[in-house]
C-alpha cells in the first residue's frame, strides 16, 4: 500500500492543468482553462480547469475531482493506479507500507512477472525491425495483411525467432530471472533443457486495462507444423484470459465517449478496425465471452455491439455469449459482414467512411438477429418453431430489467405472430426455472402488487431533506471559515410583564454556528455521503479552528472528491456566462451568507419536525388517540409554527 507521506508528495507536485493538458487541449479563460469535455461531444466548450484550487469540471457530463479522479474517469484506472501514473509523471518514488514476508515475496514476484513481460514485449518488437529473421518473416507477415508501420509500433507487434532457446539465452543474459521466464510461461523448463513458448510464431502483447503487459498470444506462420495455429500464454498470477479483454488499452477512451463497444473474435479484427478508424473495439482472444469480460466493458458503457462472420454455425455457438451480456443487464446489437467476410477482410475491401457507415446502419437489436437465424431452420416445422420460441423466452428470461423485458415480449410476438399472452405465461415459468438453477427457493404464489395512494408517497420530502444537507456541506466547505454576523429572535418579559420578541446580533464563526445548532438539535444527516464529510469537517475545524477545502478535493475516495470540486467549481460555472457582459451584476455570497446559513437550519429543522409529526400521526392506529400522542403532536406543531415565524424574520 502506498503511505500517506508519497501519496501527499504526489499531490504537492502534480498539477491538474498539466496532466489533463496531456489529454484535452486546453485555453485560457480569465484564471482558469476551458476545453471541449473529453466526455461528450460537444461544440462549445463546457470543460473547465481551476489552476488555482488544482480542480476540474466537466459541465455536460456532470464529473469533475483533481488530477487523481481526472485519470480515473479518462483512463479509467484504480486510485492506486492512477497515483503511480502521477508519480512516474513527477519523478516521484513511491514508498510503500511494510508487508511481511509473505506479503513482500507476493508482490515481489508479480512485479518481477511484469518486468519480464514488458522485456519480452520489447525484444519481440525489436526483432521486427533489427533481426533479420523478423524482418523478412514477421514485417513482411504484418505488411501483407495490410498493417502499416505506425499500427504495428501501436500495439507493439513482435517476432519469436524460429529458434529453440534465442528469447529465453537473451533474457538470462540481460540478468532476468529464470523462474519468473518460467512462471509467465514465456520459458518451457522440461529435463533441464529451456525452450522458447512462442519459437517461429507473430506476437500479440495482451494489456490489461491500465496498459501493463500480461501475457501474449502467438500465431504460427509455418503451415507444415504440427503446432495450434494460435498459442496463448499460459495462465498465471498477472494473466488469466477469462479476465482480459484483447485491445482494451487502446479502446476505452473510445469506448466510453462512443457509448458502445464493438465485440469481435480475433486479434487482427481488432487491429484492423483501428487502422480503419473505428477504435472503440475489443475481442474475446478466441476464447468463449465470460461474465468478467463483459464487465470490464461494463465499466466503460451500457452498449455492446458484436461483430460476426457470415459463419451461421458460429454465430449459432456464441449466442450462449449474448445471454451473458443480456444478464449482465447491458444492451445487446449484432451485426453480421456480407460474403463470408469477417471484421478483418471487410475493413480491408472497403474505405473507412463505407466501414463507419456500414456498422452505424447495419447493426440490428438481437432478438430480431436471433429470431432470423433461427426461422431459417424452423421454416414450417411447428416444433422446431416452439423450441425457437423457449430459446428466445431463455434469453429474455435472463434480462433483469423488467421493463425491457416486456419491450422483448411485445417484439417477439409481432416477429413470430404469437399472443404476447403465451408468451409472458412461457416467461414467467422460465424465470421459476432461473431461480431453482440458482439455488433461489421457489415462489409460489404470485407477487400481488398493492396500489399505493399518492398520499403516502413523498419524494419531495425526501429531496428536501437531501437537498438541505447538502446545502450545509456546500456552505461549510466554501465558506465555514468565515466569521459573520447572525440574528436571533428570543423571547423576552418586557417592564409591563408582557412576552416579546426580540431581535439579537451576534458575531460567530459559520463552521461554529451550524456545528452548534445541529448539536442542539441532534440532528443527524441521512446521506451517508453528507455524514463522512460533515464528521471529517469538524474533526477538522475542532482541530485546527480552520477547514481546508483541499483535504476533500484531494481526497481518497473518488465521490468525495467529485462533491467537494463540484461544489467549489459551482460558482465558477457562471464564469462562462459571461454575466458582466450583459450588464448583470452577481452579488457576492459573503454578503449573505448570514441568512443562507440561518435558513438552512430553520428549513431542516421545519423538514425534521413534519416528519416528526407524520411518524406519530402513523402509529396513531385507531379513532381514540392517546393523550401523550396528542400532546406529542400539539407540541411539534407548536415548535413548527415558531420555526416558520423565524423563517418569516430571516432578513
Amino acid at each position: 500500500m502506498i503511505t500517506a507521506s508519497t501519496i501527499d508528495r504526489i499531490f504537492e507536485a502534480s498539477r491538474v492543468e498539466e496532466v489533463i493538458g496531456e489529454f484535452v487541449q486546453l485555453k485560457r479563460a480569465g484564471t482558469n482553462l476551458k476545453g471541449l469535455s473529453p466526455f461528450a461531444d460537444e461544440k462549445s466548450p463546457s470543460f473547465m480547469v481551476s489552476p488555482v484550487k488544482q480542480i476540474w469540471k466537466d459541465f455536460s457530463s456532470g464529473k469533475g475531482g483533481n488530477a487523481v479522479s481526472f485519470l480515473m474517469e479518462h483512463e479509467h484506472y484504480t486510485y492506486p493506479e492512477a497515483l503511480r501514473w502521477l508519480a512516474k509523471k513527477y519523478n516521484i518514488e513511491i514508498e510503500e507500507t511494510q508487508l511481511d514476508e509473505e506479503q513482500k515475496q507476493s508482490v515481489d514476484e508479480r512485479e518481477s512477472m511484469y518486468v519480464v513481460s514488458n522485456y519480452a514485449k520489447d525484444y519481440f518488437h525489436q526483432n521486427l525491425f533489427e533481426n533479420e529473421e523478423g524482418k523478412s518473416i514477421g514485417l513482411t507477415y504484418f505488411k501483407e495483411r495490410g498493417f502499416r508501420e505506425e499500427t504495428i509500433k501501436k500495439f507493439q507487434l513482435g517476432f519469436s525467432l524460429n529458434q529453440w532457446d534465442a528469447f529465453t539465452n537473451q533474457a538470462l543474459s540481460k540478468g532476468y530471472d529464470l523462474k519468473y521466464l518460467e512462471k509467465t510461461g514465456l520459458t518451457i523448463v522440461k529435463e533441464n533443457r529451456n525452450i522458447d513458448r512462442f519459437k517461429g510464431r507473430v506476437m500479440f502483447p495482451i494489456h490489461s486495462m491500465s496498459g501493463r503487459v500480461l501475457g501474449f498470444g502467438g500465431r504460427i506462420l509455418d503451415s507444415t507444423e504440427k503446432a495450434a495455429k494460435y498459442l496463448n500464454s499460459p495462465a498465471s498470477e498477472i494473466y488469466d484470459k477469462s479476465k482480459v479483454l484483447y485491445g482494451i488499452f487502446y479502446a476505452k477512451q473510445a469506448i466510453a465517449k462512443e457509448n458502445n463497444c464493438y465485440l469481435v473474435e480475433g486479434y487482427t479484427d481488432v487491429i484492423t478496425l483501428h487502422q480503419s478508424g473505428i477504435e472503440n473495439v475489443v475481442s474475446s482472444s478466441g476464447t468463449a465471452l465470460t461474465p468478467d469480460q463483459i464487465r470490464l466493458i461494463k465499466r466503460l458503457t451500457p452498449n455492446i455491439t458484436v461483430l460476426y462472420d457470415g459463419d451461421a454455425a458460429g454465430i449459432r455457438a456464441s449466442f450462449r455469449g449474448i445471454d451473458l451480456i443480456l444478464e449482465q443487464d447491458l444492451n445487446v446489437k449484432v451485426l453480421t459482414f456480407p460474403n463470408q467476410d469477417d471484421p478483418d477482410s471487410y475493413a480491408r475491401k472497403v474505405s473507412s467512411e463505407e466501414l463507419k457507415e456500414y456498422l452505424t446502419h447495419n447493426a440490428t437489436d438481437f432478438i430480431k438477429f436471433k429470431i432470423s437465424i433461427l426461422m431459417e431452420e424452423a421454416e414450417n416445422d411447428p416444433i422446431k418453431k416452439a423450441e425457437l420460441v423457449k430459446d428466445i423466452i431463455k434469453s429474455i428470461s435472463v434480462i433483469p430489467n423488467s421493463i425491457q423485458r416486456e419491450i422483448y415480449v411485445q417484439e417477439t410476438a409481432k416477429l413470430m405472430e404469437i399472443s404476447e399472452g403465451v408468451l409472458y405465461s412461457s416467461l414467467a415459468q422460465q424465470i421459476v426455472s432461473n431461480r431453482k438453477q440458482d439455488g433461489e427457493q421457489r415462489i409460489d404464489e404470485p407477487v400481488r402488487m398493492e396500489v399505493v395512494q399518492q398520499s403516502q408517497l413523498q419524494p419531495e420530502d425526501i429531496n428536501e431533506l437531501e437537498k438541505y444537507e447538502k446545502e450545509i456541506i456546500k456552505t461549510l466547505l466554501l465558506f465555514g471559515n468565515h466569521k459573520t454576523e447572525f440574528i436571533d429572535w428570543v423571547e423576552v418579559t418586557n417592564t409591563m410583564g408582557k412576552l416579546e420578541i426580540k431581535k439579537e446580533i451576534y458575531e460567530n464563526v459559520v463552521a461554529q454556528e451550524i456545528y452548534l445548532n445541529l448539536q442542539d438539535d441532534e440532528i443527524e444527516f441521512t446521506q451517508d455521503i453528507f455524514k463522512n464529510i460533515y464528521s471529517i469537517l469538524i474533526t477538522q475545524f475542532n482541530l485546527n479552528q480552520n477547514i481546508n477545502i483541499k483535504h476533500f478535493t484531494n481526497h481518497e475516495n473518488p465521490l468525495i472528491a467529485q462533491l467537494a470540486s463540484d461544489i467549489v467549481l459551482e460558482e465558477d460555472k457562471y464564469v462562462l456566462s459571461k454575466w458582466e457582459s450583459r450588464d448583470i451584476v452577481v452579488k457576492p455570497k459573503e454578503t449573505y451568507i448570514s441568512k443562507q446559513v440561518t435558513d438552512i437550519i430553520l428549513n431542516l429543522r421545519r423538514v425534521l419536525i413534519d416528519e416528526k409529526i407524520k411518524a406519530v400521526m402513523k402509529s396513531i392506529k385507531d379513532k381514540h388517540p392517546e393523550r401523550e400522542q396528542i400532546e406529542e403532536v400539539l407540541n411539534y406543531t407548536r415548535l413548527r409554527k415558531l420555526v416558520f415565524d423565524k423563517l418569516h424574520r430571516v432578513v
